[in-house]
């Protein structure tokens, strides 16, 4: 029997990275080291707070990743738009190993590139490769997908969320960092919507930060 538009249960999900904390300022590779949010940071979660409230956004839940510069973000927009929020530690930015917390200048000291990066290699050392980050992606997706149909924000990282979006196009990890990537903003979003009943995925917007032009509303 042919389901019509109108009997067809949909999930909205808005993935979101987290605003700018003190190891972007630093140019740091944060990974799993826990930076707050900057002032900067805290201005862009408000300022999307009052976009969404002046928009009538709503969400069914939040999820968030437990470090500070997720849960900070996260928080404020669960209280500006009365939705409960989850901490769920698969959210978390890939754990990069001894890169953790480095500089980028140091980070090129004690791990010069290599001339060929293979995807199942882990990263610097004893961090997650690629391969790793992507099946704990699609392991997150899986466990959203096992919640009842709903609107959903996510509030986490750019590494984990870049490997969340090609998990839903089916894309694997290539060596040598080919192929497609997605670009997370701090604070911007993608905006997707998911038919199960037809297994239709629907990108309704990449990297949005249009909030970003609205002034602070402290």
């Amino acid at each position: 029997m042919m389901l019509n538009k109108a009997e067809l249960s949909r999930y909205l999900f808005v993935f979101l990275r987290h605003g700018e904390s003190i190891g972007n300022a630093e140019a740091r590779f944060q990974g799993q080291a826990d930076f707050p949010l900057t002032e900067t940071g805290l201005a862009q979660a408000r300022a999307l707070a009052h976009r969404w409230q002046a928009e009538g956004e709503s969400f069914d839940l939040i999820f968030s990743s437990p470090l500070t510069r997720a849960r900070q973000t996260a928080e404020i927009l669960a209280e500006a738009i009365s939705t409960p929020l989850e901490l769920d530690p698969i959210w978390m930015e890939r754990d990069n190993g001894e890169m953790s917390g480095l500089t980028r200048e140091e980070a090129r000291e004690k791990f010069p590139q290599p001339d060929f990066l293979n995807p199942y290699d882990s990263f610097a050392k004893n961090g997650e490769g690629d391969w790793a980050l992507f099946l704990r992606a699609g392991h997150a997706l899986h466990d959203l997908l096992q919640r009842p149909p709903g609107r959903y924000l996510v509030v986490s990282h750019g590494g984990l969320l870049n490997k969340v979006m090609l998990a839903i196009l089916g894309i694997t990890p290539q060596a040598n960092n080919q192929g497609p990537s997605f670009f997370f903003e701090n604070t911007a979003f993608a905006r997707l919507e998911y038919l199960p009943q037809r297994h239709r995925w629907r990108f309704m917007k990449l990297n949005d930060r249009e909030h970003w032009k609205i002034p602070d509303a402290e």
